[in-house]
């Protein structure tokens, strides 16, 4: 609390505290985190790289993050002077899932849109394979997008909610980009991962805004907060 009685500016000294209560490693926002033996071999709750509660600071959310962002470049490698990035969106997909909305929703209401949209993702992402099987970002999003979807179905307070595809459904998914000519093929396979990094850069920003309001709730929080109010 040193710095709550020397600083000159106690309002960056409670958001710095508030920050830490946020990032507490593998505690819920809801409890103080609690003593566990040293070296537990389960790892549970642990990240490599730090670990951290808050599904929007998820490692999987973020290794797909990071190899989608890098799919720009591979994109323009590829077709060089010949199409535009942005172009991309000329190749629409009917069956793209919406992002999560940007007010008025509630968590429950975009984890159930975020799991239902990478069940989605990740049959489209047999149509990217099937274009580029040797795709560096390909390969990345597929190791982190199981582990995300268990991640976010753990958060939800009803995972029955969440809609299962049936193999039915993904063929039916697949089979409107299969009717489509060489090039189109492509674009559509690219536009997939461009459209992959939209919806959950606008689903991290969508849950890290529920989170810092449950964050805000927190008891600790609420003691110095109420020094200064």
């Amino acid at each position: 609390m040193h710095c709550l009685l020397y600083t000159d500016w106690p309002w960056l000294c409670v958001l710095m505290l508030w920050t830490l209560v946020l990032r507490v490693p593998g505690a819920p926002l809801e409890q103080m985190p609690t003593d566990g033996p040293t070296g537990d071999p389960s790892g549970e709750g642990e990240e490599v790289g730090g670990s951290s509660d808050l599904l929007s600071e998820s490692r999987d959310l973020k290794l797909i993050l990071d190899a989608t962002d890098l799919h720009k470049d591979e994109f323009k490698k590829e077709f060089l002077g010949v199409m535009q990035y942005h172009l991309l969106d000329n190749y629409r997909i009917s069956s793209l899932p919406q992002n999560c909305p940007r007010s008025n929703f509630s968590m429950e209401d975009c984890l159930l849109r975020l799991v239902d949209g990478l069940r989605v993702y990740r049959v489209l992402l047999k149509h990217v394979e099937k274009e580029y099987p040797s795709s560096s970002v390909l390969s990345r999003v597929k190791v982190s997008i199981n582990p995300l979807i268990e991640k976010v179905t753990e958060k939800m307070k009803r995972p029955d909610r969440a809609t299962m595809l049936t193999s039915s459904q993904e063929e039916q998914l697949l089979k409107e980009l299969n009717n489509l000519d060489s090039f189109h093929r492509k674009m559509v396979a690219h536009n997939i991962l461009r459209k992959l990094h939209q919806f959950l850069r606008s689903a991290q920003l969508s849950i890290r805004k529920k989170e810092m309001a449950k964050g805000l709730e927190h008891p600790l929080l609420k003691v110095i907060l109420s020094i200064y109010t």
